[in-house]
């Protein structure tokens, strides 16, 4: 299938390891522009050459709960190549722990980057996009199930999730899509530590492992695959959606 990616020009935040690294690349390979940020200059200048230097990926430091990324990555995209056509929006997730356990700066930090840092760039980004924009929020299963030691997560992202699809109402009729990816357990730098915080990694996957019917975790490059095609306009009749990567985990519909 062709994505239709070719010269397109899409943001991504987060995007020096994990989730949004997979899908800068699955962008690239199939022909598209990206602007990759991150927090520390060392891992974006990194990948930004490892996606193929300045004629595939620009990158640009950044930080999702500084009210200035917005801009710095439109200007970034429009002075590389004069257009942008979408964003991926990740954030690295909140520190793990009960509910009875986090303190209220927890929760104060972890909106303000995974909440409104994020709606603060799909707000900004959809309001430069043109008809064909697309934007993806990286969010979590969460959103649908909680997990008892990810608190934090499951009070934001099923907020965000909403307001996403709120979005997708606003924006629709400019003919820019929104939607969500709900990740599960991906074989990222994240989930591994979250299954070292069991004490034995190994066991704590294959434990998890017998939850997915597909009996394995997923790899980035699996999730890279599925939100690239979100966000083409290969398709361009999918908005709202809530779409689960995670093997058949989540038994809701």
């Amino acid at each position: 299938m062709d994505l239709q990616l070719t010269d397109r020009v899409y943001l991504l935040s987060g995007a020096t390891r994990g989730l949004g690294r997979a899908t800068a690349e699955a962008l690239v390979a199939d022909g598209a522009r990206v602007v990759v940020s991150g927090r520390h200059a060392k891992s974006v200048e990194e990948t930004a050459a490892a996606l193929g230097g300045p004629e595939h990926a620009r990158g640009v430091v950044a930080d999702l709960a500084d009210p200035g990324t917005p801009a710095a990555l439109l200007a970034a995209a429009h002075d590389a190549w004069g257009r942008v056509d979408g964003v991926l929006i990740s954030v690295g997730g909140p520190p793990a722990g009960l509910v009875t356990e986090m303190t209220d700066e927890q929760w104060t930090t972890a909106f303000g980057s995974v909440f409104l840092g994020a709606l603060r760039l799909a707000r900004e980004v959809g309001a430069a996009l043109g008809e064909g924009g697309s934007i993806a929020f990286v969010l979590s299963s969460t959103v649908r199930q909680p997990i008892l030691d990810l608190a934090i997560s499951n009070g934001l992202r099923p907020g965000l999730a909403m307001a996403a699809k709120t979005l997708a109402d606003e924006l629709g009729p400019r003919g820019i899509r929104v939607n969500g990816l709900l990740p599960g357990r991906l074989a990222t730098e994240r989930v591994a530590a979250l299954d070292a915080a069991h004490g034995d990694a190994a066991a704590a996957r294959a434990a998890a492992s017998q939850h997915i019917p597909l009996r394995r975790y997923g790899l980035p490059e699996e999730f890279g695959r599925v939100a690239a095609f979100v966000l083409s306009p290969a398709a361009s009749y999918v908005s709202g959606v809530m779409l689960p990567v995670d093997g058949g985990a989540l038994r809701t519909l």
